[in-house]
């Protein structure tokens, strides 16, 4: 399929999209969050794909937020419309059977910094910005900055962001625990695959399990969340994966995971 505002790519089990309106650093408008959408679908349908790599055109941003000139045309439900289609989609990344990874390079603004959160980490280049800035343009953050932001650094770090509007490095996004990692600009992707491939190695129906097991638990009392990871333990152990996995353990050999979720 092809796409106008953004790139998609896939490389053995490895996908890429990268947004792709440099012009406009990237700003997320309607049409590229339907393109987004229609991209994360044909993912999610590739049993043959493990990992999924969000990335920008260009070396200035990564998202630079919502496109202001769309923004300011639109009524109170229009926003609260386009609020729900940057929600729906984003929510897609959390979904996903497979692991999501930010690779932010340079400003990741507004919705920039929103759709880096949906993912499961970030990693970044040292000249990355993040923010939300929203308050300056006298709104909010709209696509869950104020959910997803103070789940990951807490809710007093959240609240200095929102309310001030102000950006932070790269180094202090990793102080913080917004970040995993901090790249030189010119080995972000280099160290974004080498972890990519790395998970890319493991079983699809562990990683979906793992992935589920620990989002859905941060929702829940702790109890609650030990149920679901003895439920996901459990379906793991009756995967082709598991069998192939422990049976390579006895061997002294590399595992070959090839488990569907379809299976």
């Amino acid at each position: 399929m092809t796409y106008q505002h953004i790139l998609c790519e896939t490389n053995a089990a490895i996908s890429t999209i990268t947004f792709n309106r440099p012009k406009a650093l990237n700003a997320l408008n309607s049409e590229l969050l339907d393109e987004l959408s229609r991209a994360l679908d044909e993912i999610a349908q590739n049993e043959t794909v493990k990992v999924l790599v969000l990335t920008g055109a260009g070396d200035k941003a990564f998202v630079a937020g919502a496109d202001i000139s769309e923004l300011a045309t639109f009524n109170s439900l229009e926003a609260k419309l386009f609020s729900k289609k940057g929600h729906d989609t984003f929510n897609r990344l959390p979904g996903l059977p497979i692991p999501v990874i930010a690779a932010v390079n340079g400003y990741a603004l507004g919705g920039g910094s929103e759709v880096a959160l949906a993912c499961d980490f970030i990693y970044a280049s040292e000249n990355a910005m993040f923010g939300l800035p929203e308050i300056n343009l006298g709104i909010m953050p709209g696509f869950g900055g104020t959910q997803r932001l103070p789940r990951l650094i807490g809710k007093n770090m959240a609240k200095e962001m929102i309310f001030t509007g102000k950006m932070i490095s790269a180094v202090e996004a990793k102080q913080i625990g917004l970040v995993n990692k901090v790249c030189p600009a010119g080995t972000l992707m280099e160290e974004v695959l080498k972890t990519a491939n790395i998970i890319a190695q493991k079983g699809k129906v562990s990683l979906r399990a793992a992935k589920q097991t620990v989002d859905n638990g941060m929702n829940v009392d702790l109890l609650s969340g030990c149920a679901m990871e003895m439920d996901g333990f459990a379906l793991c152990l009756a995967s082709d994966d598991s069998k192939e996995g422990t049976r390579a353990f006895l061997e002294k050999r590399k595992p070959e995971f090839k488990g569907r979720l379809g299976k």
